[in-house]
């Protein structure tokens, strides 16, 4: 069996292929017979696995064990208690009601193992980061969840795939 772990780039699509000759796994990944457990978007970035694991590969895309992922949010805006208060008990996007996250605001910005594309800064970045849990795998679901709360994702990073099962009942939101 075969695991890597990639911290994907922004602007890469998790696929091997591309017709359109955007920047794909294989640019990055010269490795035959592995696949991508689950996806992050074409404008996302962090942490993706790979493997020719089956059994693990289902284990943890599959949306009925629940597997946690962990993502660090640049948002625009500052993270408010009350938007955190929302984002842990839920929030309406247009595919329905999301399950409770685990949502914390980050003091200052996470340090990324990607140097190419530096965190932003500035009047056009403000500081507003937040640490957000999910064990749902709606699409785009971190992005829209953030909007909802009024906090529009400016950069979305994977940070942590957590064991299936791992996020159960009576979770407090991380310290």
């Amino acid at each position: 069996m075969r695991y890597i772990l990639l911290n994907k780039p922004y602007e890469v699509l998790t696929q091997f292929t591309d017709e359109h000759g955007r920047a794909t796994l294989k640019d990055f990944v010269p490795v035959p017979g592995i696949y991508p457990v689950g996806r992050l978007d074409f404008d996302s970035e962090g942490l993706l696995l790979l493997t020719d694991d089956k059994a693990l590969q289902h284990r943890l895309s599959d949306p009925k064990f629940k597997v946690p992922k962990t993502y660090w949010a640049q948002v625009e805006g500052t993270v408010s208690e009350e938007a955190l208060q929302q984002l842990r008990q839920g929030v309406q996007i247009k595919e329905g009601r999301t399950a409770p996250a685990q949502a914390n605001a980050l003091p200052e910005p996470p340090t990324s193992g990607n140097a190419a594309r530096p965190f932003g800064f500035g009047p056009a970045f403000p500081p507003g980061w937040l640490q957000i849990t999910i064990s749902q795998g709606m699409n785009r679901q971190v992005r829209k969840m953030c909007a909802a709360v009024g906090l529009p994702c400016l950069r979305l990073i994977r940070a942590r795939i957590d064991e299936p099962g791992s996020l159960g009942p009576g979770t407090r939101p991380m310290a």
